[in-house]
């Protein structure tokens, strides 16, 4: 079988060589995300804290589209593991068809909830009405995006990273090129202000999903997507909702995080607010190479514990958790150097630039530590362990993070709430460590 490479490679090599075009993708999303950012910036503070203000809906779509995606993907990857091709496919095949479904459903249910979400963050109608004008447009394209990332994921389960990455550059170079075209517009393309940002997402996110789909039907994969395989298997589907479900829920709490930091912040300023949604733009490109990482793991994972190789396992872990360790220690001293720079792309308010520059020197003191936590939630994931990861990111987004800061900012105010941040990734890297301990011995 041509995934055979999985378990003989040597595991730095390995390890690199899946993870690098992830790291690429990803810096380039992360990169488009900035752009939109600084764009929308350019247009107002209000736009960019109309933008703050819908992010946490945004994360919820992704996340329930990504954490579906990442069940698919080990499931995929422990049959090929296994060497069960059939099962392999009909897990491709009902994947597909749910991450259809389940696009549809976010996109009328987000459309809906939205007013009422607004009115629980602010009373500015020109904030309201500005959130209302991008939501409604970029949730048009969930279902797009779903079925996007379900190929995304089936592409990166047999070791084809390449592909995920040049498809996901070509969407994201457009959105960077259409950006500023349906924003400020041109020529006969008028002036859209948010609502241009919206279009130039969704248009993105198509490209992508049609590259995928040109590389799926022009370069056979080796798990193929057919009608034969389209049946209601409760095992397929239970062993996919395991590991999405928790995956989706670890990857929304962060969402939630947001909503309730979002009202204990805006007690004091809706600088705060802001500048708490600039830091999550940022936070996206400080942990794109540590993300990258663990998208290429979770398949090497999945593929060696089906195929009976726990001492490859281990070192899999190993590495990446080390390699982790070093990319985050850059992002902290790249947040300690140049921090105005890095909210200076988003406001050029004085005010604003200076709380944000406090949020960040106390929020990345976490950040080297916070790779132990990052890294074991992923390799859980791809080992099937998906409710031990849950329980990791819900003490890492919930269970601490929340009373913590609302402790902290009766005492310290706003910073109280930025030094939360960090408490909270020490207290939970020790339980994460503990925890993969646990399930690997």
């Amino acid at each position: 079988m041509e995934q055979t490479f999985m378990k003989e490679k040597k595991i730095l090599p390995l390890v690199l060589a899946m993870s690098l075009p992830m790291v690429i993708s990803m810096a380039v999303n992360a990169l488009y995300n900035i752009i939109d950012s600084y764009f929308i910036a350019k247009v107002s503070e209000d736009a960019m804290t109309a933008l703050a203000l819908v992010y946490p809906v945004q994360n919820l779509i992704n996340a329930i589209a990504i954490g579906f995606g990442v069940g698919l993907n080990a499931v995929i990857a422990f049959y090929l593991g296994a060497r069960e091709q059939n099962q392999a496919d009909k897990a491709a095949t009902i994947g597909t068809l749910l991450s259809v479904v389940h696009g549809i459903l976010l996109a009328v249910i987000c459309m809906i909830g939205m007013p009422l979400f607004l009115k629980n963050f602010s009373s500015d109608p020109q904030i309201t009405d500005l959130a209302l004008t991008y939501a409604f447009r970029a949730f048009l394209f969930s279902p797009v995006i779903n079925l996007g990332l379900a190929f995304e994921k089936i592409f990166q389960s047999t070791g084809k990273m390449k592909i995920s990455m040049f498809s996901m550059i070509c969407g994201c170079v457009a959105n960077i090129i259409l950006d500023p075209l349906m924003i400020f517009g041109i020529g006969v393309l008028p002036a859209m202000g948010i609502a241009g940002a919206a279009y130039a997402t969704g248009i993105g996110q198509c490209l992508t999903l049609l590259v995928y789909l040109l590389f799926y039907f022009c370069r056979p994969n080796s798990v193929k997507i057919s009608k034969k395989h389209l049946c209601f298997d409760t095992i397929v589907i239970k062993k996919i909702y395991a590991i999405g479900v928790s995956a989706t829920l670890n990857l929304a709490l962060p969402s939630l995080l947001i909503s309730v930091l979002n009202r204990m912040l805006a007690e004091f300023s809706e600088k705060y607010v802001l500048v708490l949604g600039v830091y999550y733009k940022l936070q996206t490109f400080i942990y794109l190479t540590a993300n990258g990482i663990i998208q290429g793991i979770r398949p090497l994972m999945g593929y060696n514990f089906g195929a009976g190789e726990y001492e490859r396992v281990k070192k899999i872990y190993r590495t990446s958790l080390t390699i982790n360790m070093g990319i985050m220690m850059m992002g902290m001293i790249v947040s300690w150097i140049i921090p105005e720079h890095l909210i200076g792309l988003f406001t050029n308010n004085a005010q604003t630039i200076e709380i944000g520059v406090s949020a960040l020197h106390f929020i990345s003191l976490g950040f080297i530590i916070s790779a132990v936590s990052i890294t074991c939630c992923g390799a859980l994931e791809g080992l099937g362990k998906g409710v031990q990861s849950l329980f990791l990111s819900f003490l890492r987004y919930v269970a601490v993070i929340i009373p913590a800061a609302y402790i902290f900012s009766r005492f310290w105010g706003a910073n109280g709430i930025w030094c939360a941040f960090c408490v909270t990734e020490f207290i939970t890297a020790g339980f994460a460590a503990l925890i993969y301990r646990k399930e690997m011995h």
